[in-house]
């Protein structure tokens, strides 16, 4: 599956970057997030996450790995999870650029592949459920940057 879309955070272009590129920052974002450690800085950390599809909840484990940093303009990062019988994987990107007024335009990809047994009831509710969890993320870090 893949999303994307267009976020105006109203501050810097290097104060959001400071912010989405940390991974304790934007953690406080994501949602059904349960634990987060750092493996390598700027580089690698792992993450427990519960995310829940109709009345079943999975939890994840999840390696996310970035790819490229270009700071403070473009960064891309890929991430890996299991849950007992189910997989995730997944590859995002963000390009961000100066506005006139001093605001920030973040575009942003994603792409999400799930496997396993909770593939046949994410295909059925991850389109609903995706745009639910971007819009709460993204007013999340809206609100944490913009204070």
């Amino acid at each position: 599956m893949q999303f994307a879309g267009t976020v105006t955070i109203e501050a810097p272009r290097a104060e959001v970057w400071k912010f989405l590129t940390d991974p304790h920052a934007v953690g406080q974002c994501a949602p059904g997030l349960e634990s987060l450690e750092i493996i390598i800085p700027d580089k690698q950390f792992k993450a427990v996450a519960a995310i829940g599809f109709g009345s079943v909840s999975v939890k994840f484990n999840i390696n996310v790995e970035w790819l490229e940093l270009d700071p403070p303009n473009r960064g891309k990062l890929k991430g890996r999870g299991s849950a007992p019988g189910s997989a995730v994987e997944g590859s995002s990107e963000m390009t961000l650029r100066d506005l006139p007024n001093g605001s920030t335009d973040m575009d942003w990809t994603a792409d999400v592949v799930v496997f396993g047994t909770i593939a046949s009831l994410a295909s059925r509710l991850m389109g609903g459920l995706t745009r639910r969890l971007t819009g709460d993320f993204f007013n999340c870090v809206k609100a944490k940057i913009e204070g």
